[in-house]
């Protein structure tokens, strides 16, 4: 196993605790152009999928949207959303001390399947943004979303590491499978144990305060 060089942290649930906020910003747009929604549908089956991925998948259960319709819809999301986390986003707990631990030593950036005005908004308003100054990739910008491995691989590039020298963590399901087809080391920040289980090739951890413990761990087997 390589030694860790470079962490690639996801956004939402694992550096900060902006899910429940999407899920309900989803719950109440989508339902206003004809996709029944709830909060719960996010949480469960849509978590960490990018927006067109869950309207695509609604219109196949519930018929097609109008064009203008969706795209009048996303930008209300859209709004809903960026105001939300100006207002009430908090940090997934046990994070910052992790990066003060972690920063020092190794390469952090962040890659989400979010819009990057999102990504960036999330580190201006929690401050972890001082942990990864511009290295933050975007789906949108690199042109592939998890659980395609292309977006993580191209944040490995990005940062000069091998793949099999960064360790991904990630919340979501979609994020845990493009790190392990990337080739990467995987730390599953998993926040539903009881529901979700951890892929046997990656690294399960239950609360962010045990990271830098991992990360010695792997980097010492």
């Amino acid at each position: 196993m390589a030694r860790i060089k470079c962490l690639i942290f996801d956004c939402d649930g694992t550096l900060v605790d902006s899910e429940p906020l999407l899920a309900d910003v989803l719950a109440q747009s989508l339902p206003e152009a004809g996709l029944p929604f709830t909060a719960s549908d996010y949480m469960n089956e849509f978590r960490g999928v990018v927006y067109a991925h869950i309207v695509a998948e609604l219109e196949k259960r519930h018929g097609a949207v109008d064009e203008t319709v969706k795209k009048e819809t996303e930008t209300r999301m859209r709004a809903r959303l960026m105001a939300g986390l100006k207002d009430n986003l908090q940090i997934i707990a046990g994070i910052e001390a992790a990066m003060e631990t972690l920063a020092p030593d190794y390469l952090c950036c962040v890659a989400s399947n979010g819009p990057l005005s999102k990504i960036r908004q999330s580190m201006e308003v929690s401050g972890l943004g001082r942990f990864f100054g511009e290295h933050l990739f975007s789906a949108y910008e690199v042109g592939h979303f998890k659980p395609d491995p292309g977006l993580f691989l191209h944040a490995a590039r990005a940062m000069g590491v091998a793949p099999e020298a960064c360790l991904v963590i990630d919340d979501a399901p979609v994020g845990v499978t493009a790190a392990l087809d990337a080739g990467m080391q995987v730390a599953h920040i998993n926040h539903f144990p009881a529901e979700e289980t951890t892929p046997a090739r990656a690294h399960e951890l239950l609360y962010m305060k045990d990271l830098p413990a991992l990360v010695q761990r792997l980097n010492q087997a």
